[in-house]
């Protein structure tokens, strides 16, 4: 049986809910820390984090589209990944490490967006993971799934053939074709943006023949 907690998260609209779960839950402690939370609308092109800076923060999308990625030393992007709406995006490595951000997180689309200190973040789960089993449990889960999704990311980009890459892009963000440029999806695949149209091809005829 699915528990209450993974229902209620199931649809998060905001860090609020993220947190808090019902509207009308009450912690005056979470409540407190979600002050800190910023809405902020931003122009497509905005930068909101720099590789190597020191104040890192977690983006919650309510509307719109960020990416994260880094670059290489002849200045190639690699993007690590796309936040569409219900997505939360931030450098978690470089915050749980205490190191400068690796990552540089931007704004594909006009969007709007919560924002929160990386700090202030990890504060809100630890404090909640205390108090709620149920949210303890959750977290477990999306720690465990990321970590599934993160070991399949690198499995793939060392032994998968761009096919599969590609496929398994169309299944995590099922809306984003139209969205991102060929470039991008390149980018994100570790492959060229010539390689892409070429294996766009080839899947269309594939898909006429059967």
């Amino acid at each position: 049986m699915v528990s209450k907690a993974f229902r209620v998260f199931s649809r998060i609209m905001d860090f609020a809910q993220y947190f808090l779960g019902e509207p009308n839950s009450e912690s005056t402690q979470l409540r407190g820390l979600l002050e800190q939370v910023q809405t902020i609308q931003v122009a497509k092109g905005s930068v909101l984090q720099r590789s190597g800076d020191n104040q890192k923060h977690a983006y919650f999308v309510k509307q719109g589209l960020l990416r994260s990625y880094a670059t290489d030393d002849k200045g190639k992007e690699h993007i690590y990944m796309f936040a569409p709406e219900g997505w939360i995006i931030s450098d978690i490595q470089s915050t749980a490490m205490q190191q400068p951000a690796v990552l540089t997180i931007d704004a594909l689309e006009d969007s709007e967006i919560e924002v929160v200190r990386a700090d202030v973040f990890e504060e809100l789960v630890n404090k909640h993971m205390g108090s709620h089993p149920d949210f303890a449990g959750l977290e477990l889960h999306r720690l465990l799934r990321r970590i599934a999704v993160l070991q399949k990311r690198v499995l793939l980009l060392l032994s998968a053939t761009a096919t599969e890459r590609y496929q398994e892009f169309v299944t995590t963000y099922p809306n984003l074709q139209q969205r991102v440029t060929q470039r991008q999806i390149a980018s994100y695949l570790g492959i060229t943006p010539e390689a892409l149209s070429r294996l766009r091809v080839e899947i269309l005829r594939s898909e006429r023949k059967v």
